[in-house]
C-alpha cells in the first residue's frame, strides 16, 4: 500500500525514534523505517520532510529523512515497476527545491545535491536528458547563493557520472559537454565578455576623468596604482588564447583582440592623463618591461596581431616622450611655505627617470633599434603585393595614413623617439646598419630580394635622422 501525505507525521515520529538513545524506541523505528522503504511514496514523505520549512530547527531529523532516502535511491530507483512511474517527478522536484529554496543550512543543501547526483547516476541521459541544461538556464539570473547550489549540484552529479565504468557511460559522460546546449552556452559566454568590455569602458573613464590629471595638482592618483596592475595582468592572462582560438571559436578570438587592445589602450590613455601616478615602479616597469618584449621579442603568434604591436608601440612612444619624465636640470627654488610644486614636479621626475634607467640600459636601447629597423622598416610580403597591384594608392596611403594605424609607422614614430633620446648612442647603430645594407646589396641589384629589402629599410631610418647622422657618415665611401 502506498504511502501518502496522511502519513507525514507517522513518518516523522519514525525518524525522530530512530535516533533515540532508548534502544526500545529505536529499534522499534529503525525495523518500521525498514519495512517503509519499499513501499510506494516513501521517497515523497522522505521529501516533505527535508524540504519542510517548520522544520528547519530539526537537522537531525532532516539529515537523517536524507540518508533513508539515499539509501531508497540506491535500492530501489528505477529497479521496482511502481518506483518509475513518479521518480523523475520526485527528482525534478527535488532539483527545483534546491535551487528555489535558500536553505538555512549549506548541510541538508548538500545532501540534496547528492541526493540529485545519485539520481541522475540512474536517470541521466536517457530519462533525464535536460539535467545540465536546466541548470545552466538558471545561472544567468541567479542571485550568489542559488549559483553556489548549482555549481554544487553540477560538482556532484560530474564526480558521480564519472565514477561509471561501462563503456557506454564513460562515452555519455565525455559526450555531455556536446550534448547541453553548447551554442546558448557560448552565447551567454559572450556576453559575459561583452559585460567586461563595458566594466573596463566604464574603469577607464572613472579613473581618466574622474580625477583632475595628477601632472597639474601633483598629487597621487591612488586608483593608478591599483587598477594599472589589474589591467597588465588581464593582457597578460587573455594574450595566450590569441592564436588557439581563432580557428575553433572566431567569435572569442575577436573579443580577445578587441580586449587585448583595448586593454592597452586603456593603459596610454591612463599614463597620458596621470603620468606621475603611473611613473611609480610598481605600475611603468612592469608595464613597460611587457611592452618592450613584446615588440623585440614577440611570440610566432603575436606578431600577426598587428594592432597590440602597435599599442605596444604608442605605450612605449608615450612613456619615451612624456616631458613629466624628463630630468629636471633647474636647481632648487625655495619660498617661505617650504617645496614649491615645481621642486615636487622634479623630485618625482628624477625618481621615473632612475626606473627609465635601470629598465633601459645601453644594450636594451640598442636591441629595441635594430628590432625596429630590421623587422619593422622592412616591407612585408603584402605591402609588396598592395604596391604591385596599385602604386600609386600604396604610396598615397603611406603619406595619408595615422602613425597608430598602421604597424611600420608606428614602428618609426618610435624610432624617432628613441633615436633623439638616445642619439650619441644610436647614431653609430644606425649607420652601421646603413653601411651593412649598402654591402650587402650592390647598387646593380635589380629583384627584390631580402637585402634589397634592409637597404630600403635602413635608408629610410637615415633619412628620419639625417641631421643627427652628418658628423657619423663618410661621404667618400
Amino acid at each position: 500500500m502506498a504511502l501518502s501525505v496522511s502519513d507525514l507525521s507517522a513518518i516523522y515520529s519514525l525518524l525522530a525514534n530512530s535516533m533515540s538513545q532508548d534502544e526500545s524506541n529505536r529499534k522499534p523505528a529503525e525495523s518500521a523505517l525498514a519495512q517503509s522503504e519499499s513501499r510506494p511514496g516513501f521517497c515523497s514523505c522522505l521529501m516533505e520532510v527535508i524540504t519542510a520549512k517548520d522544520l528547519a530547527s530539526q537537522v537531525d531529523i532532516r539529515l537523517m529523512a536524507s540518508v533513508y532516502f539515499k539509501n531508497s535511491i540506491n535500492r530501489y530507483w528505477r529497479k521496482r515497476r511502481d518506483f518509475s512511474c513518479f521518480s523523475l517527478i520526485l527528482a525534478k522536484q527535488m532539483l527545483r527545491a534546491l535551487i528555489e529554496v535558500a536553505y538555512e543550512l549549506d548541510l541538508i543543501a548538500q545532501m540534496l545535491a547528492v541526493l540529485i547526483s545519485k539520481i541522475a547516476r540512474f536517470d541521466y541521459p536517457r530519462e533525464w536528458p535536460e539535467l545540465f541544461s536546466f541548470l545552466a538556464q538558471q545561472l544567468p539570473s541567479a542571485d550568489v547563493l542559488t549559483s553556489h547550489r548549482i555549481f554544487m549540484i553540477l560538482f556532484r552529479t560530474l564526480k558521480e557520472l564519472s565514477t561509471k565504468r561501462l563503456t557506454a557511460d564513460q562515452r555519455n559522460f565525455a559526450e555531455s559537454y556536446n550534448s547541453n546546449g553548447k551554442e546558448q552556452h557560448h552565447d551567454d559566454l559572450y556576453l559575459t565578455c561583452e559585460r567586461w568590455l563595458f566594466c573596463l569602458k566604464i574603469i577607464c573613464q572613472l579613473v581618466i576623468s574622474g580625477f583632475q590629471s595628477d601632472a597639474k595638482c601633483i598629487q597621487e592618483i591612488r586608483p593608478v596604482k591599483e587598477v594599472s596592475p589589474v589591467l597588465l595582468n588581464a593582457a597578460q592572462s587573455f594574450l595566450p588564447y590569441y592564436p588557439s582560438l581563432q580557428n575553433r571559436h572566431p567569435k572569442f578570438w575577436e573579443f580577445i583582440k578587441r580586449a587585448c587592445t583595448k586593454l592597452m589602450k586603456v593603459l596610454v590613455a591612463i599614463q597620458q592623463r596621470h603620468p606621475y601616478s603611473f611613473g611609480d615602479i610598481c605600475v611603468l616597469q612592469p608595464v613597460l618591461n611587457f611592452c618592450l618584449n613584446k615588440i623585440t621579442d614577440p611570440e610566432p603568434d603575436i606578431l600577426s596581431f598587428e594592432q597590440f604591436l602597435i599599442k605596444c608601440m604608442v605605450m612605449a612612444k608615450s612613456v619615451f616622450e612624456c616631458k613629466e619624465y624628463k630630468p629636471s636640470v633647474t636647481g632648487r627654488v625655495m619660498d617661505e611655505n617650504g617645496v614649491t610644486l615645481e621642486q615636487m614636479k622634479k623630485n618625482i621626475s628624477n625618481a621615473v627617470a632612475g626606473v627609465l634607467t635601470r629598465l633601459l640600459p645601453n644594450e636594451r636601447i640598442v636591441l629595441l633599434c635594430n628590432v625596429l629597423i630590421r623587422r619593422y622598416f622592412v616591407l612585408t610580403t603584402s605591402d609588396l603585393e598592395e604596391w604591385y597591384e596599385n602604386p600609386e594608392v600604396f604610396h598615397h596611403e603611406q603619406d595619408m595614413v595615422q602613425w597608430t594605424e598602421k604597424l611600420r609607422p608606428c614602428a618609426e614614430a618610435l624610432y624617432i623617439v628613441l633615436f633623439e633620446n638616445h642619439s650619441q648612442l644610436l647614431a653609430p647603430i644606425v649607420v652601421s646598419i646603413l653601411q651593412e645594407a649598402m654591402n650587402g646589396c650592390p647598387t646593380s641589384t635589380t629583384e627584390i630580394t631580402p637585402g634589397l629589402l634592409l637597404k630600403d629599410a635602413a635608408y629610410g631610418a637615415a633619412a628620419y635622422v639625417y641631421y643627427e647622422l652628418s658628423n657619423y657618415l663618410s661621404f667618400r665611401d
